[in-house]
């Protein structure tokens, strides 16, 4: 078993994010800096409680990040999600190799060892070249040089002892945080829950929202047609460097998020608003189809980045509302509303597996409450004759089902309208015994892992009563 050391002259607190020098002269190492960037990715979001996303974003903002080589932008997206995802797995494994829990202060050797892991246990990198980069990370930074030699000595013991490590744990269970997976087997059943914890350890699909032509573009961008009309390849390269981008052809959107928008019905030249709109996925659907479009955020950064997917797309007609929808009104009632609630998110931990270590179990019942504020709100910017289409990207009935179920005990003047099958691109095994839309990232399932699965989404669609 590897020992911490001892002394006593360790820098005290968590992880923080530093600038990174190196001697003058001395040539960098190869495949060190994207090391180096998602090292610190995992501090910023494990222990500063950053999401990954907005961590991404101000990275690329950076001129360190921007200075890497595109190969190695995409292994520092990959490092990060292929730790994340499989966290519960790599700490057992350490926990192996480390007779007690590091303290706090090593919180940046903490993290050069799960990057280190994640390579050894789960990517094809030779493992002298794991070894030496966590090593020489460790060396350069005076966070991590007092646990050098530990980071050494268990990297080294990591890589012997691998397989008898990885035969012995359970990764559906180690993976999930017990409060996720003891809720999903409450609401889902076990065989479930272990099924939505299988499709959240695989790499996500790049799925894009097409314009025109689903089998065309599907050819030319090596990708395959779903049923729901989505084109979906295996994710890899620049998004920017694919055919069709720079021309706005499609959008990226998981298959479950496209379908929401068009529960709606046609909405050519009807007037629509679409709340908590960011980053545009929906609003692109529906100025696609015709319909003249609000777009309602609380974030003007968020707006800012839907008007520019809406300009490479070469779509016109949106009107955008930087607002807080608890205090905003509408001038008049809308033909109809799509409300994309602001959620806990857990049914996109497989594209974002941060998700699973910044929320809790406490956050569902906060966000419930501001969910039923929001939908008894819109409820009054409907129509009558009008369609409201409320969802989520979570897995948390109270979240959903409940949600409705409250929602329509105390609105009279609305009714539920069943969703069907076929509007869905046939996805019956998606829909409720009450008629909502329930997707699981088990849903659509494919041999090749990678290539099935949808996001966890709740959909239902209300009319109000002429």
């Amino acid at each position: 078993m590897s020992r911490a050391p001892e002394t006593r002259d360790r820098p005290r607190g968590s992880f923080r994010p530093k600038a990174h020098g190196k001697p003058v002269g001395l040539p960098p190492i190869p495949g060190l800096a994207a090391r180096r960037a998602a090292t610190d990715l995992i501090g910023r979001v494990l222990d500063g409680g950053r999401p990954l996303d907005l961590e991404l974003d101000t990275m690329a903002a950076q001129g360190a990040f921007r200075g890497l080589e595109p190969r190695d932008r995409a292994l520092v997206r990959a490092l990060v999600g292929t730790t994340l995802r499989r966290l519960g797995q790599i700490d057992h494994a350490l926990s192996r190799l480390i007779d007690k829990p590091l303290p706090e202060k090593a919180a940046r050797a903490r993290a050069i060892l799960r990057i280190g892991a994640a390579q050894l246990l789960f990517m094809d990198v030779p493992d002298h070249a794991a070894v030496s980069l966590a090593v020489d990370l460790a060396g350069e930074d005076r966070l991590g040089r007092p646990w050098k030699g530990l980071i050494n000595g268990v990297l080294r013991g990591l890589a012997r002892r691998r397989d008898e490590i990885l035969e012995s744990q359970d990764p559906e269970r180690l993976n999930t945080p017990d409060w996720l997976l003891r809720r999903w087997i409450v609401n889902y059943g076990a065989e479930r829950a272990q099924a939505i914890a299988t499709m959240h350890a695989a790499e996500p699909t790049l799925d894009l929202s097409v314009k025109g032509d689903p089998a065309g573009w599907a050819e030319r961008l090596d990708g395959t047609v779903l049923p729901t009309g989505t084109v979906r390849r295996t994710a890899g390269g620049a998004v920017e460097q694919l055919d069709g981008f720079e021309d706005g052809e499609w959008w990226v959107q998981d298959a479950a998020a496209a379908l929401p928008a068009r529960l709606i019905g046609d909405v050519a030249g009807r007037r629509v608003a679409d709340l908590c709109a960011a980053p545009g996925g929906k609003t692109a659907a529906l100025a696609l189809a015709g319909a003249k479009v609000t777009a309602v955020d609380i974030s003007a950064e968020r707006l800012k980045r839907l008007d520019q997917n809406l300009a490479r797309l070469k779509l016109a007609g949106v009107e955008t509302v930087v607002a807080d929808l608890t205090g905003w009104d509408p001038a008049e009632p809308y033909d109809a509303v799509l409300l994309d609630a602001p959620c806990s998110a857990t049914g996109t931990i497989r594209r974002h597996p941060d998700v699973a270590y910044l929320k809790d179990e406490a956050d569902i019942a906060v966000l419930a409450a501001t969910q039923a504020a929001i939908l008894g709100r819109a409820a009054d910017w409907v129509k009558p004759g009008g369609v409201l289409v409320y969802c989520t990207c979570s897995l948390e009935p109270e979240e959903g089902e409940a949600q409705i179920a409250a929602f329509l005990a105390a609105h009279p003047e609305y009714r539920r309208r069943p969703i069907e099958a076929q509007e869905i691109g046939g996805l019956a095994e998606c829909i409720t015994a009450n008629g909502d839309m329930r997707t699981l990232p088990c849903h659509l399932a494919a041999e090749d892992l990678r290539l099935g699965g949808l996001d966890g989404f709740f959909a239902a669609r209300l009319m109000r009563v002429a």
